[in-house]
């Protein structure tokens, strides 16, 4: 015979797995719906060519989501993103000439840039009382700026081949942007499920104080997570400048809030402590999704600025009745 309290008990662990699992697969269905509706309102949508499309599209987007999944699961916020795109890919442009320097060389030094970047927030952050918005707020003022006066305001062209075809080649039919992604997916994910760095990710988002009672070194943890956001920062911006074979002082404009919406949508909780990458890389996959078919719709790029407003705000209130 059970007792009330040991039927209370059993009641909320079986809600508390319903919810999980609804949380884990709601999005999921929703990504998959969305799609069978473009398909048939648009036959254009359902091609492989066209799925190649958006997956290559998103792909910078998904880069920066995964580094954002990171810092938001410890409860952080990384707005100077889109800033290191900018600078991570002059710097590689400018190393990246015919007959200058092997193609590992401006990858090594973009990559460089965005470590550094992600190393100067997270010990700002851990050192201070600043909160993370201002502070990289800041680096993102910081690094727009230097993306300028690296480039003199001009854009850096006349990149060798071999640095083109990082972000605009093919591998069997495959342009290198989807392996790299699915790489990067793969990878990133390895890191929160499987490593001692994940779990503590998520013990610093879901309780602070508790994770530096139990003997966290908190503060190291945040430095790694802005450190691995600002490195997959970079190779976003390396990538994107093979791809259109420029280093644009004023790319990645407006790249950290796409990134952060990904986030959300893909069920990351804004207060830190819950999110996966499967989720992340959804998110970024149904953003890609819709804007391509409303495109195919010939909607008004105004108009898909709301829808996606909508859903963002959406997915927020979603997750705070969850909570």
């Amino acid at each position: 015979m059970q007792w009330p309290s040991e039927m209370n008990t059993t009641k909320t662990l079986i809600s508390s797995k319903i919810s999980g699992q609804l949380g884990q697969y709601g999005l999921l269905v929703a990504f998959l719906l969305i799609c069978v509706a473009l398909a048939i309102i648009s036959p254009k949508f359902l091609t492989v060519q066209n799925g190649l499309i958006i997956v290559t599209q998103v792909s910078i987007n998904a880069l920066l989501a995964f580094g954002v999944t990171f810092v938001i699961i410890t409860g952080g916020i990384d707005l100077s993103i889109g800033s290191i795109v900018a600078v991570a890919g002059v710097v590689s442009a400018s190393f990246a000439h015919p007959d200058s320097y092997p193609v590992i060389v401006p990858m090594l030094m973009g990559l460089l840039v965005g470590v550094a970047f992600g190393a100067l927030n997270g010990w700002v952050i851990t050192r201070s009382n600043v909160p993370p918005f201002i502070v990289t707020l800041g680096t993102m003022t910081i690094g727009r700026g230097l993306a300028l006066i690296l480039s003199k305001g001009r854009p850096v062209s006349n990149l060798s081949d071999e640095f083109n075809f990082l972000g605009g080649g093919k591998i069997l039919g495959i342009p290198t942007l989807i392996i790299i992604l699915l790489v990067a997916f793969a990878v990133c994910s390895v890191v929160l499920r499987k490593t001692v760095l994940g779990r503590y990710m998520y013990a610093v988002g879901g309780n602070e104080p508790a994770s530096r009672a139990s003997g966290i070194n908190v503060s190291r943890v945040k430095m790694k997570v802005y450190v691995l956001a600002g490195g997959l920062a970079a190779l976003a911006g390396i990538l994107l400048t093979s791809r259109i074979s420029t280093g644009q002082p004023n790319a990645g404009e407006g790249f950290e809030l796409d990134a952060i919406a990904a986030t959300i949508i893909g069920g990351t909780s804004t207060t830190g402590g819950t999110g996966t990458m499967t989720g992340t890389l959804i998110g970024a996959l149904l953003i890609g999704v819709i804007s391509n078919g409303l495109d195919l719709l010939n909607v008004s790029s105004y108009y898909q600025q709301v829808v996606m407003g909508v859903i963002i705000v959406g997915a927020v209130v979603l997750d705070s009745l969850k909570k």
